[in-house]
């Protein structure tokens, strides 16, 4: 570890902080849920059987499987980056509580996706917060970067890593605009983060970065 880790700039280890992390984003995963339990007790008081339940909470079903399944891709990413960090400075802390907003925000978004009427600010509130989550990482690798006496990440995977995020963030801004823009493409224009894989592999051999 170096003087300016070990200084007074030094606020706690990355281990505690990366626990409390894993704790919010567990809650946020477990909020998503809510909506849906709800809406079974409302169909069991109107003797609705299982299947008409699914048929009706069918946008409810696919906003919780999806925000599920980025909140989950947040926090490995995010869980990968702070595996090597070893010390937390202010600022560093206060982007990681930027990034928990983001997500602990989330399942108020999945709730307008899946149960108000579709509108251009309903796709603001749900892309642009995923596109916030992103962009909070990038900041956070950047300030990383800049500070490598705070963690033992390779130079490689540091580069590969801030790749990988920024092109998400490029294709969270797309589907944002194609979303609002084309309202009869709207969610589907998320189908674009399918891409982040190839184009990381496109990006790195350009850039000469080892994947």
């Amino acid at each position: 570890m170096s003087d300016s880790a070990s200084s007074g700039h030094r606020l706690m280890a990355g281990e505690r902080l990366k626990a409390f992390t894993d704790a919010v984003v567990a809650i946020a995963m477990t909020l998503l849920i809510l909506p849906l339990l709800d809406s079974i007790q409302d169909a069991a008081s109107r003797g609705l059987d299982s299947g008409s339940w699914l048929v009706g909470e069918g946008p409810q079903l696919f906003s919780f499987a999806l925000s599920f399944v980025l909140i989950a891709n947040f926090w490995i990413n995010h869980h990968r980056l702070f595996d090597r960090v070893e010390n937390v400075t202010i600022a560093l802390l206060w982007l990681t509580v930027a990034w928990m907003l983001t997500i602990v925000w989330l399942p108020v978004a999945t709730a307008l996706l899946g149960q108000m009427t579709d509108d251009p600010v309903q796709k603001l509130l749900y892309i642009g917060s995923l596109l916030a989550t992103s962009l909070v990482a990038v900041g956070t690798r950047v300030y990383l970067r800049r500070h490598p006496e705070l963690h033992a990440i390779p130079i490689e995977t540091q580069r590969n890593g801030m790749v990988a995020a920024v092109t998400m963030s490029v294709l969270f801004a797309l589907a944002l605009v194609i979303a609002i823009a084309l309202p009869a493409v709207g969610y589907w224009a998320m189908f674009l983060l399918l891409l982040t894989g190839p184009i990381d592999s496109v990006v790195a051999r350009r850039l000469g970065i080892r994947t």
